[in-house]
């Protein structure tokens, strides 16, 4: 059969059929997964409202009707439900960052990268507001000024120092994740700075049980959220300790092979136990750190780049700074401590038989690894600078071939005419006619995708049919 290839050709770019051959060296094993369908994601949703609603209940219950009349009574209540609800969040937060295997199962790493931003900027809120309200309140209660208030609380309640040390760290974090602040720093600072957010969890811990409202007294109310502690907690410690220090004592995983694929980007193959056993889907992502000096104190995440096969893994990475440059030089046999696998940003979660797929430079990798799960019939457009810049070719034409895909690559500058009326609306219904009737997964730069969003919302395609690969980092 032939298929596509779509170049900028020039000034005026244009679209050139060809046949490209060429059975790659990995075995494809053409499999498609079952459909995992949304029932965990909504029961998750819906454990977490009616955890919302639960946290703010006792102080529901121990509100006597007609007991907010005055100014002072109603925000010094606002500020107590809001300091219920942040510490709810807190721990949701918390539990978010565990790793733990089920809701990378349920939710994958991509939502839950998602919903931590989306959730810490509400904790951050209501963490400040709590504070305010409450000082205000109080100091209206007491004829003080709100300065004076403070002071007070400072020096008189028990655990407030913390409090006001756990606010603080909350609002550093909150700060270096505006993206303009993040990407000024080395990520090891950021990474550092992030961490820094369980010592919140410890430092208002104490705050909570002494000076809130409705917890210093003992009681099922106290006992519920102690237990709501102590179960976050064990989520940490297995997600994070137990659940990854099992993978790898089953697995040992160790670098068998570092192949360039371009003059900036290499492939890692990596060799184990019992990799006929690992549950691992195309698209998905671990979280790899390599025990050699220079790179074992980081851990990064990067998709496999081809399915499993049950005889090795293989990452390929982009090299972009001194971690990643570093990779090049890795020694057969170096071991490897790998979290995961984790990822929505797969074949089984599709909702549609067909799928179209839009890459750029090397996102195209957990796709090139998706295309040997997918039905057949998939459409795949990808994006790069440069010829160059095109990574895994034979590969990916071999399995155009195999799996009936139709491939466009699309190669020139973003402000050339043929990449632009490609990535538009109608450049992709004449493309793909039936874009709005696919499933659609986007991995590439931010650019990239926020142009593709914009135009398959105008081509037609509905939000809960596109898929992104958006990886913590």
């Amino acid at each position: 059969m032939t298929y596509p290839r779509t170049h900028a050709a020039g000034r005026r770019g244009g679209t050139t059929p060809s046949r490209r051959g060429g059975r790659p060296a990995a075995d494809v094993r053409l499999l498609v997964p079952p459909r995992r369908g949304p029932g965990g994601r909504r029961l998750l949703a819906g454990l977490l409202v009616a955890g919302l609603l639960g946290s703010v209940l006792p102080w529901w219950l121990d509100t006597p009707a007609g007991s907010l009349r005055s100014t002072a009574a109603t925000v010094t209540a606002a500020g107590r439900i809001t300091g219920l609800v942040a510490g709810y969040l807190l721990l949701v937060q918390v539990l978010m960052m565990s790793r733990l295997p089920v809701l990378e199962r349920w939710v994958g790493g991509e939502r839950i990268a998602r919903l931590h931003r989306d959730v810490g900027a509400t904790l951050l809120v209501a963490v400040l507001a709590h504070a305010s309200l409450i000082l205000v309140g109080y100091a209206d209660l007491e004829d003080n000024s709100v300065l004076t208030e403070a002071g007070v609380l400072l020096r008189d309640h028990e655990d407030m120092v913390s409090a006001f040390a756990a606010a603080g760290i909350l609002v550093l974090v909150g700060l270096t994740g505006v993206r303009a602040i993040r990407t000024a720093l080395p990520y090891e600072l950021w990474h550092a700075l992030h961490l820094s957010s369980y010592a919140v969890l410890l430092l208002g811990f104490a705050h909570q049980f002494s000076n809130g409202a409705q917890l210093f007294r003992p009681g099922p109310v106290r006992t519920g959220w102690i237990a709501a502690y102590a179960l976050v907690v064990a989520a940490l410690l297995w997600g994070r300790v137990l659940a990854p220090l099992a993978f790898n004592l089953r697995h040992r995983l160790r670098v068998a092979d570092v192949v360039a694929e371009s003059p900036d980007t290499i492939s890692i193959y990596l060799t184990g136990d019992r990799l006929e056993r690992l549950d691992l889907l195309g698209g998905q992502f671990f979280r790899w750190r390599f025990l050699t000096r220079g790179c074992w104190w980081q851990a990064h995440p990067f998709s496999v780049s081809a399915a499993a096969n049950g005889r090795w893994l293989r990452l390929t990475v982009k090299v972009v700074g001194a971690h990643t440059a570093d990779l090049r030089d890795l020694d057969p046999g170096t071991r490897v401590w790998a979290e995961g696998p984790s990822g929505t940003f797969t074949a089984a979660h599709r909702t549609r038989e067909r799928a179209l797929l839009i890459a750029g430079g090397s996102g195209i990798t957990p796709i090139r690894a998706m295309l040997e799960e997918l039905p057949p019939g998939a459409a795949l457009i990808y994006r790069a600078r440069t010829p160059a810049d095109v990574l895994l070719q034979r590969e990916l034409d071999w399995l155009a071939e195999a799996r009936d895909t139709s491939i466009w690559y699309v190669v020139g500058s973003r402000h050339d005419p043929g990449p632009r009326q490609v990535l538009s609306p109608e450049g992709l219904r004449r493309l793909v006619p039936d874009v709005a009737r696919r499933d659609v997964y986007l991995c590439g730069p931010p650019g990239l995708v926020e142009e593709a969003l914009r135009a398959l919302r105008r081509a037609g395609v509905p939000g809960r049919q596109i898929h992104l690969a958006t990886f913590e980092l």
